[in-house]
């Protein structure tokens, strides 16, 4: 049996405090999304990070956004190899189910994430190079990141740079899934890139016709 023990009593009075106020003043808005099933328009693929609030960011409600979550905010290439993705199938399920007219990547600053696949392309961080580390193989992704930013002697800005990259990394290999490709080209699904900064509030979006970012607003 699963080793699962009871909830933590903090959440459990933030569970009741929501309940009782957020839950109770929206139920008709609760019991409709319940009824009638998820009709979101836009799909956001985020960093796992706690720092990254992407609801928040937008001041969205339930029922807005179909979120997904993983380590630095990567999309792998289509792989169609009958293993299990989580990734792809969030992205396969968004594109084909929901049909969102949207697909967002958000990008952040000090991520650590992205700063682990510079220490391990670096050979600074041997245990990520490991076969049994998740999180290397999974930073792999990001690799042409590192290799791209090779001209940027300063550490800091580097890693700043490869956050940038992992979120261009992210779009490219989007467009290797043919059901998102056929979305595109057909117009009824966009791309955006998009970079946080935590510490500041900002906002950058890639622009592709000038391969750069720029602020939002």
């Amino acid at each position: 049996m699963p080793n699962a023990r009871k909830l933590p009593g903090y959440l459990t009075n933030r569970f009741r405090g929501w309940r009782a106020t957020h839950y109770a003043e929206n139920k008709s808005w609760f019991r409709h999304l319940a009824q009638e099933g998820q009709h979101p328009r836009s799909m956001l693929i985020a960093c796992c990070d706690s720092r990254v609030h992407v609801t928040s960011i937008f001041g969205a409600d339930p029922g807005e956004f179909f979120i997904h979550r993983n380590i630095a905010n990567l999309v792998p290439p289509y792989t169609p190899d009958g293993q299990q993705h989580g990734t792809s199938a969030a992205v396969e399920y968004a594109v084909t189910a929901l049909k969102v007219a949207h697909l967002i990547v958000v990008g952040h600053s000090n991520c650590g994430g992205v700063r682990g696949c510079h220490d391990m392309c670096a050979g600074k961080a041997p245990e990520l190079s490991a076969e049994s580390s998740f999180v290397g193989t999974w930073m792999e992704i990001l690799r042409p990141g590192y290799e791209a930013t090779g001209a940027i002697a300063d550490e800091a800005e580097r890693i700043a740079a490869m956050e940038k990259e992992a979120v261009k990394i992210s779009l490219a290999n989007l467009m290797t899934f043919p059901f998102v490709r056929e979305a595109v080209e057909s117009e009824t699904l966009t791309l955006h890139g998009l970079w946080h900064n935590i510490g500041e509030g900002g906002l950058d979006a890639y622009d592709s016709e000038i391969d750069a970012f720029v602020p939002v607003g």
